[in-house]
């Protein structure tokens, strides 16, 4: 099945359609298929910079779809929803991921298996679909969930990544690492010293936002980015491609 990098439609049951951004892998292995990952867009939504993640993942040979779950209504009214099913851990969102992990796995060059990776307010549920259906996740300055041990319950392998610098996840990677440890969980856990939020990111912050966000330290760093990178791929790679 060949198709250029581009947005697509999603079915999501019982809910309507999903717009979500795909790019396909830029190389199969020597079946003919490839694993999938499901990308997972910060506060900001489905931005070019999500994309080029997605752009990413499809170089190293993974087919990526992006999702944009602040695509039916106003940004505001979708970020209080998002939030609230954050918080009850189950609702629209959690259909949708499902959903676009299942037209993933629907394509003639997929394998099955399917990661899914968010960032920020994706890294959340990144932790919280580990163990719904997803094959490895990664986890990129998630917050972590109030269920967390109910979360690690069973998780598929986790490789996550948090910036030391970040003044508003003070110890969650000790956290998740600790629990993912007595749940069992295959995980690779990295606090990277040098970086704050959003490292892997290189979005900016709205002018209104940037006085909320300095305890948050955000910002690009390259050597915890290519670090990480590495890390999410070797992961990946033995649990989509074993």
């Amino acid at each position: 099945m060949t198709q250029d990098a581009g947005h697509v439609t999603v079915e999501v049951p019982g809910t309507g359609t999903l717009p979500a951004y795909f790019a396909p892998a830029a190389f199969l292995d020597a079946d003919g298929r490839a694993p999938g990952v499901v990308v997972v867009h910060e506060i900001f939504g489905l931005t070019d910079d999500i994309r080029a993640i997605a752009d990413q993942f499809a170089s190293r040979g993974y087919h990526s779809i992006a999702p944009d779950l602040l695509a039916y209504g106003s940004k505001t009214r979708c970020l209080v929803s998002l939030a609230r099913s954050l918080q009850k851990e189950q609702g629209r969102p959690f259909a949708e991921l499902a959903a676009a992990r299942s037209w993933l796995s629907a394509r003639d060059d997929s394998n099955g298996r399917t990661g899914i990776a968010g960032f920020c307010l994706g890294g959340a549920f990144a932790i919280l679909m580990a163990n719904r259906g997803f094959d490895a996740s990664s986890v990129n300055y998630g917050r972590l969930p109030k269920r967390l041990d109910a979360a690690a319950a069973g998780a598929c392998p986790i490789v996550a990544s948090y910036g030391g610098r970040d003044g508003t996840l003070k110890g969650a990677a000790a956290r998740l690492e600790t629990a993912l440890e007595t749940a069992g969980v295959e995980h690779d856990v990295k606090e990277y010293p040098e970086a704050g939020h959003s490292f892997l990111n290189h979005s900016e912050a709205p002018g209104w936002m940037k006085p909320l966000a300095r305890p948050m330290n955000a910002g690009f760093v390259d050597t915890a980015a290519a670090d990480a990178w590495e890390r999410i791929d070797r992961m990946f790679s033995a649990a989509l491609r074993g």
